[in-house]
Parts: C-alpha cells; sequence; structure tokens
C-alpha cells in the first residue's frame, strides 16, 4: 500500500484506523514541521498542546480529503493551520488579539488570515515570554537568597551615578572573563575583593559597596536567564 502516490494512499484508508494511525505515525515529522512554522520554535510531541492539535487535525483532513481537491499535503498543512487559528484565538481570546477573515477573492481571505494569524502567534509569544521572565525572576529570587540578598537589597546597592555603574560593570567583566575567580564566587559565595582590587586595579572602596549589585549581575549573566539577561540593559 507505501507504494500507492500519497493522495490514492489517503483516500484508500479513510475507513481503516489501523492504516491511519500508521500513516500519522509516519507523517509525525511534516506535523511537526508545520507546527513549527507557524508557532515560529522547536516543538516537542508530549509536551506541546499545538502537536495535539495538529495531531487531531491531520487525522480530520484525512476525512475530508477528496482527491478532485489537489494534494493531500497541501490540504492537510492548511486544515493544521486552520486549527491552530482555532487554538490560539481560544488562548488570546481574553487578550484582545483578533483573527480577522475577510468577504473578499480567496487571495484576500488567505491575505486576511495571516495576518490574523501572525498577530495571534505574536501575542502568543509575548505572552510567554512574560511567564519565561516571571519564572526566571523567581529562580534568581532564590538563588539571591543563598547570598543572603534580597531584591530590596538589590535595589538599595543599585549604583545611583552613572561612573560608579561603569565602576561595578567593570569588577563584573572581569569576574566573568576569570573562570577561577569565578567558580570561587559561585562555590563559597563571597567576593574576593582583594583579587579583584589588585587584578583590576580598582580600589575596593569604590565597589565593596556594591557587593549585592555585582553578585546579582554575576549570577544572572553566567546563568541560564535568557530571558532576563535580554530584559535587563546592563550596559
Amino acid at each position: 500500500m507505501n507504494q500507492l502516490p500519497i493522495n490514492e494512499r489517503v483516500m484508500k484508508i479513510k475507513k481503516d484506523v489501523d492504516h491511519i494511525d500508521r500513516f500519522i505515525e509516519e507523517y509525525k515529522p511534516f506535523i511537526a514541521s508545520v507546527v513549527e512554522k507557524y508557532a515560529g520554535r522547536p516543538v516537542e510531541y508530549g509536551v506541546d498542546d499545538e502537536l495535539s492539535i495538529a495531531l487531531i487535525a491531520f487525522n480530520e483532513a484525512i476525512q475530508k480529503y477528496d482527491i478532485n481537491k489537489g494534494n493531500f499535503l497541501s490540504f492537510a498543512r492548511n486544515v493544521i493551520k486552520s486549527r491552530l487559528i482555532d487554538y490560539y484565538r481560544k488562548e488570546r481570546k481574553d487578550s484582545g488579539a483578533l483573527i480577522y477573515i475577510g468577504q473578499g477573492t480567496a487571495d484576500e481571505e488567505e491575505a486576511s488570515l495571516e495576518i490574523g494569524f501572525e498577530e495571534s502567534i505574536k501575542n502568543y509569544h509575548e505572552e510567554e515570554i512574560s511567564r519565561l521572565r516571571r519564572l526566571e525572576i523567581l529562580e534568581i529570587k532564590e538563588e539571591l537568597a543563598k547570598w543572603g540578598i534580597s531584591f530590596l537589597d538589590l535595589a538599595r546597592s543599585s549604583p545611583k551615578r552613572e561612573e560608579t555603574r561603569r565602576t561595578y560593570l567593570r569588577v563584573v567583566d572581569f569576574i566573568l572573563s576569570s573562570p577561577e575567580i569565578l567558580k570561587t564566587i559561585m562555590e563559597k559565595r563571597y567576593l574576593p575583593l582583594d583579587k579583584i582590587e589588585k587584578a583590576t586595579k580598582i580600589s575596593r572602596k569604590k565597589f565593596e559597596r556594591g557587593r549585592n549589585y555585582i553578585i546579582a549581575a554575576v549570577v544572572i549573566l553566567s546563568g541560564d536567564y535568557k530571558y532576563i539577561k535580554d530584559y535587563i540593559r546592563w550596559r
């Protein structure tokens, strides 16, 4: 059966559940590629809801496919895309994102669909990034607590003058470029002020008051905090 052209194969397996299951399993990579294109990120079966939606849509495409309508994979891609739009519309219902499909030619409707879909995807990504950033903030809060530093402490130690901020950042840059110093700081949880002063030629009086700020910067910039790194302007 696998030797048949895909369009004929789909027509033949429509009512055969076992063959449909095997066919869907075979085309999981195709389904994932369609989802990734429109989601704009890697996806994983068993993790991302979009793939569950897409699997159902692919099965729906098999049931609704008519060989006279053209290539099956193109038809399936459109069905998956349509169901993803429904999914994102539901997810973003309370965010004010709208998907508009106008009354016009097929090309005009497709253009409206694309615009609405891209807007929905954009809103979804922005919300997802905000969620991940909040999670990173909680992780950073827990990490800094190990140093006895709270966000209030951090706010109090943040430099008010640009010159002071640049001094602190010179110290941060030195630490990040010195693996041994960085390892010592992260493992023993203290700033080796004398070593930093000697290596950077910066008087410890100029940076020891910024201990909390320097430690926070080192923790964040050396850690796996992608979204906070992008959000905070250190330079």
